[in-house]
């Protein structure tokens, strides 16, 4: 059993792919097979499998979310309580529980079986810069 800690930089809301700093772990351990997790252990911000080819995709899931669950400021959010942490917290707690906080990737042959245009992201629900922690488990 493999474990070990990944750290991202954010700097406010967006995807940030994550993708080469998990492969570098795997290929680090050196394990040709098994099943890795991936946890974020945060409640403000979402891991995600998308495509890594084109940006637009990236802009258009970040336009989508901010939409769908705008900031308590907005006049359709009026009924959340817990706006003490900032217009973008409540919305941000919103996000997360929609969208994954943890991903099961197979590892074969030394490497993750992610598809041709796949990658992995951490989705930032939050205005402010934030240091993430993505803990990472192989058995």
């Amino acid at each position: 059993m493999l474990q070990r800690e990944v750290s991202v930089s954010t700097r406010g809301q967006g995807l940030y792919e994550v993708t080469r700093e998990i492969r570098d772990l795997v290929a680090d351990w050196g394990r040709t097979q098994g099943l890795l997790t991936l946890f974020v252990r945060h409640t403000s911000c979402s891991l995600l499998i998308q495509e890594n080819a084109d940006p637009e995709v990236q802009g258009d899931l970040k336009a989508y979310f901010a939409r769908l669950v705008p900031p308590s400021t907005d006049p359709e959010m009026s009924y959340l309580r817990h706006t003490y942490e900032g217009p973008d917290d409540m919305p941000a707690h919103i996000k997360a529980a929609m969208m994954p906080v943890s991903l099961s990737i197979p590892v074969a042959a030394g490497e993750m079986v992610l598809g041709t245009w796949q990658g992995i992201y951490l989705f930032e629900h939050r205005d402010a810069p934030h240091q993430r922690r993505i803990f990472a488990h192989l058995a």
